[in-house]
């Protein structure tokens, strides 16, 4: 047992030392190795990680919320929104990703400056702890970016340590035309030091400063973070920014190959202490691009599904799902011990990069039109050709589809909105809803006129009492909508079909019905996803979608049973159904 220790040891400080070399190729990796294995905390209790492992089935939901998005006066709001999670959650969503639960400066949490301190307005560690042992728990690792107001960067601007060499800095004068920005503000920021005028580098914001990896001091100080949240029940690491991680002068700046070796690195020293862990990499760029951080099952555990918000949405307001069809034929079937993480509405807006070479700028810019129309903002950003382009639309995924590119906004709003989750509930991948979209929120517009940000009209804060009244109401917007979604969850989980490597197959039955089936990896169970993506009834030959006749099929939605093969199948406007051979 202990030779197998030792050479469990020893490999594990050679993949590390594998690592450190291609990242830092000018420094000796053996003294780093050692302050990482050390930062780590391994001690005699290393794991070997399971190659190829699938830490996720298809009981796995998860559910994305701000830690203070429930409020009860009398407590903090941590605790309000742990007791929602049991009182309406409980069997329906198996993890909870918190966005930034820290102290910050701006940008709603992902201006760091404190990445070891719960802030106070929302609870402690302890709320933190508790939540983490009802459901996994999903943290951000903001790690490409750090407020200016944080003690790091107190400590640049005073020239001493720790941070003294922390962030990146660049020659003003230098050619910055190649690189890759999801902003038009201003890339470098003018700070007066110590021992004179700096410029730093902000990807996103004058307050948000870029780190400087090329500091190994940077890479120790996010592994002791990473050891932190590990030991307060942290199992899901959601790495914030990261394609713009590593900086080299004269290129664009983006996915540069130490920023996937730093990747591949993190997820060494995680899954040895915690084989259970999972890495997500949160990439919003083109779908080529956000593909290579699965590496080669070594790198990311899990991607976010980045063009299917932009794209479901764009199939369901114009009717046509040929542009869905033809990306969702270009994935790849993700490896087992990695998946795609489906979403359709996030804390951010939906981002619209992701649809780089899947629709036309003319398809694309119908869409932010219609956006504008239904009450949204645009956000943009500055393209290489010298002008803005749309980067982002900033509107409730339920506003979004209130309507069509046709004819405007009509009375199909809600059939559309619970078409798009049962679309998005059934695809190869793991759920993730948005608690607003649970909720069918609508644009907070005196949110964003209060701070001033797109953003915020997608981030409204409820009043407990107000929202257990609006879920109790069953005739109302709230309730039948949070009545239908946490429903079309709670069958997903039971169907081992919809497992989230299971087969995943597109079938071609016209523009207007959206269809593919998915198969469980014991070939048990078949299910046949059908979406009329449509305003108006469509019908499908059952015989079209070749069900075994010796099988007995039912629609796991409905429960409408269907004895006649031959039969003619009529889906409503935006109707779902999820024929089955086998009932869960």
């Amino acid at each position: 047992m202990e030779d197998q220790q030792a050479d469990l040891e020893k490999e594990f400080r050679r993949r590390i030392g594998e690592h450190l070399r291609f990242i830092y190729p000018d420094l000796p990796e053996a003294a780093l190795t050692e302050r990482l294995v050390a930062e780590i905390g391994m001690g005699r209790n290393l794991q070997a990680p399971f190659p190829h492992n699938n830490n996720w089935d298809e009981k796995d939901c998860v559910l994305i919320t701000y830690g203070n998005t429930i409020k009860n006066a009398a407590e903090k709001p941590l605790h309000t929104l742990h007791r929602f999670f049991n009182n309406y959650l409980d069997g329906v969503i198996s993890a909870v990703h918190i966005l930034p639960f820290f102290p910050f400066s701006s940008d709603d949490g992902f201006s760091v400056m404190d990445y070891l301190e719960v802030n106070p307005a929302l609870g402690d560690w302890e709320d933190i702890e508790a939540i983490s042992k009802d459901y996994k728990l999903m943290a951000d690792l903001v790690i490409n970016h750090m407020s200016s107001r944080s003690l790091w960067f107190e400590n640049f601007r005073k020239r001493q340590d720790p941070g003294k060499d922390y962030f990146f800095e660049a020659d003003p004068e230098a050619d910055f035309s190649k690189v890759v920005r999801p902003r038009n503000s201003p890339l470098l920021t003018e700070v007066e030091t110590a021992d004179g005028t700096r410029h730093v580098w902000c990807t996103f914001s004058a307050d948000q400063v870029d780190l400087n990896f090329k500091n190994p001091d940077v890479l120790v100080e996010f592994v002791r973070i990473i050891r932190k949240y590990l030991n307060h029940g942290v199992t899901i690491f959601r790495m914030d920014a990261v394609p713009f991680l590593w900086k080299e002068p004269g290129t664009d700046c983006i996915h540069l190959q130490q920023t996937h070796e730093i990747i591949k690195l993190l997820r060494t020293l995680i899954e040895h202490h915690s084989p259970e862990a999972v890495i997500i990499c949160e990439n919003n760029v083109p779908n080529r691009e956000n593909l290579t951080y699965l590496g080669n099952a070594n790198e990311a555990h899990v991607i976010y599904n980045f063009s299917l918000p932009p794209l479901l949405v764009y199939t369901l307001l114009s009717g046509d799902c040929r542009h869905l069809k033809t990306w969702m034929m270009s994935m790849p079937p993700a490896r087992n011990g990695t998946a795609y993480l489906n979403f359709i509405a996030s804390h951010d807006g939906i981002g619209l990069r992701p649809l780089d070479g899947l629709l036309s700028n003319e398809e694309r810019q119908q869409m932010v039109d219609l956006m504008q129309d239904f009450g949204g903002r645009v956000t943009y950003r500055r393209a290489r050709e010298g002008y803005d382009k749309p980067y982002e639309l900033n509107i409730t995924l339920f506003d979004a589809l209130k309507g069509t590119l046709a004819g405007g906004e009509d009375e199909l709003g809600r059939q559309r909105f619970i078409c798009a989750h049962a679309i998005m509930l059934a695809l190869e991948g793991i759920p993730a809803v948005y608690i607003q979209s649970l909720f069918g929120s609508r644009n907070d517009h005196q949110r964003v006129e209060h701070t001033g940000r797109a953003r915020s009209i997608n981030r409204h804060i409820w009043q407990q009492e107000e929202l257990e009244k609006a879920l109790a109401d069953s005739e109302g917007q709230h309730g039948q909508i949070f009545s239908k979604l946490t429903r079309l969850i709670t069958v997903r989980r039971q169907q081992p079909a919809f497992h989230p490597n299971a087969t995943q197959f597109t079938l071609h039955l016209g523009r207007e019905v959206f269809a593919f089936w998915r198969q469980s990896i014991d070939r048990e169970q078949s299910i046949f996803c059908l979406s009329n993506v449509t305003n108006t009834p469509q019908s499908i030959n059952l015989a079209d979608i070749n069900l075994i006749g010796t099988d007995s099929w039912h629609d796991l939605i409905s429960g409408e049973a269907y004895e006649d093969l031959g039969q003619q199948l009529r889906l409503a406007p935006y109707q779902t159904v999820w024929i089955s051979n086998r009932q869960h």
